[in-house]
């Protein structure tokens, strides 16, 4: 990877948001890794369902490569994230992707 310092006025390359409250929560590291590509994956490819809610269809095989994990460790942190409360998977027919929802955390939430 070529890398540089930064400087003032460096512009950031493409970057994934992650709000801070994500750090406080008690998931692994894996899992606010993986917080943060699906979020980045809802702002760019999210599709509204009939309530004007975003979601995704995110395949565990496509975020075990896009996080280079394996799907067994990527199935255990999107549980680890659906128990905290951050995302909500709404299953579809047999054989068909999950629905992900994003939840974010309110602004005072990084204050409890």
């Amino acid at each position: 990877m070529n890398c540089e310092f930064m400087i003032a006025s460096t512009p950031l390359p493409p970057c994934m948001p992650l709000p801070k409250a994500i750090l406080q929560l008690p998931v692994s590291n894996t899992a606010k890794v993986m917080y943060a590509r699906l979020l980045d994956e809802i702002l760019t490819r999210g599709t509204e369902d009939s309530n004007g809610i975003l979601f995704i269809r995110f395949p565990v095989m496509e975020i075990a490569a896009a996080l280079s994990r394996s799907p067994q460790t990527c199935k255990r942190s999107l549980n680890e994230l659906e128990q905290a409360g951050m995302i909500m998977r709404v299953r579809q027919g047999i054989g068909e992707v999950s629905h992900i929802y994003i939840l974010l955390p309110r602004e005072d939430a990084a204050h409890e």
